[in-house]
């Protein structure tokens, strides 16, 4: 309770100790990012095998969690060890090339470390030691691993929107960032508004404009801030995804017809809208009337 009192009366302190814990947490969002999407492709395989052929007693595949197998390298598969590890400062230290096999360590791993500290000062800064900081950086956590999820495999795995969805609905039972009963109607109009886009879009066009994960994506959105913070989301993400695509389009060349995952948009209005949303809504219908 020593260190807890510390913090508390220590707003310094305790955001670079937030910075510090975001900098650990952001390692291991990698390896979440990396080994999540596979984890889920296994069992997927696994269960369709088990469907084709019921009688036939498959053996159980090697383990493979975010645990196990310890972290290796792509190329040569030298076993990293813990202080090949350390956020940030090994990949500096290493030269940015693998140990053992001297092929370049991508960029990306210490950027999602680096951007998941300064998502977690920012979290700290703005709201102070307390529930609501504890909850928006477990928060904050979960929208970057999801994001990136999604950014690489256009997929947002069921089990990090749904459990954040059903936290966010408890954590609401104490009024911690809304009242319960806008939270609860935040993650049913949040689910609703975009599965009615989605039919309509595809009632219109014949194809899909987006994936069921960004209904729950919004649900949970709605549900950590209630239904009055789902249209300053739903803006903010679609201008920056409008402005993104066209940018690739237009700069790229990508072409028209590859889809362009629209969760990282959505996390990221999501969590502009945890820290201003009240601010943003104040400033439009001040500007507005």
């Amino acid at each position: 309770m020593l260190i807890l009192d510390y913090l508390a009366a220590n707003p310094t302190a305790f955001i670079i100790l937030c910075g510090l814990i975001g900098l650990t947490v952001g390692s291991f969002l990698n390896v979440v990012i990396h080994r999540l999407p596979i984890m889920i492709d296994r069992e997927w395989q696994f269960e369709l095998a088990q469907f084709n052929d019921p009688e036939t007693e498959l053996p159980e595949p090697e383990p493979f969690n975010l645990s196990r197998p310890r972290s290796r390298c792509p190329h040569c598969g030298h076993m990293i060890t813990a202080l090949e590890n350390i956020p940030v400062i090994s990949w500096l230290l290493l030269g940015r090339k693998c140990s053992n096999c001297q092929q370049p360590i991508a960029a990306r791993y210490p950027i999602i470390e680096l951007f998941t500290a300064l998502a977690s000062l920012m979290i700290a800064w703005h709201f102070g030691f307390g529930i609501q900081a504890a909850a928006a950086l477990a928060l904050t956590w979960a929208l970057i691993a999801a994001s990136m999820i999604d950014f690489d495999h256009q997929l947002l795995p069921d089990s990090i929107t749904l459990p954040f969805l059903w936290l966010g609905l408890v954590l609401n039972l104490n009024d911690v960032f809304t009242d319960g009963a806008s939270s609860v109607v935040g993650a049913v109009a949040g689910y609703l508004s975009l599965w009615t886009l989605y039919w309509l879009f595809k009632l219109a066009t014949g194809k899909e404009g987006m994936g069921y994960g960004d209904f729950k994506l919004l649900a949970l959105l709605g549900a950590w801030m209630g239904w009055q913070m789902l249209p300053v989301i739903v803006l903010l993400s679609s201008l920056v995804g409008a402005v993104v695509g066209i940018g690739l389009i237009v700069l790229r060349g990508r072409d028209r017809n590859i889809p362009i995952p629209f969760g990282p948009y959505l996390a990221g209005a999501g969590w502009i809208a945890l820290l201003w949303g009240q601010e943003i809504t104040e400033t439009y219908l001040n500007t507005v009337l």
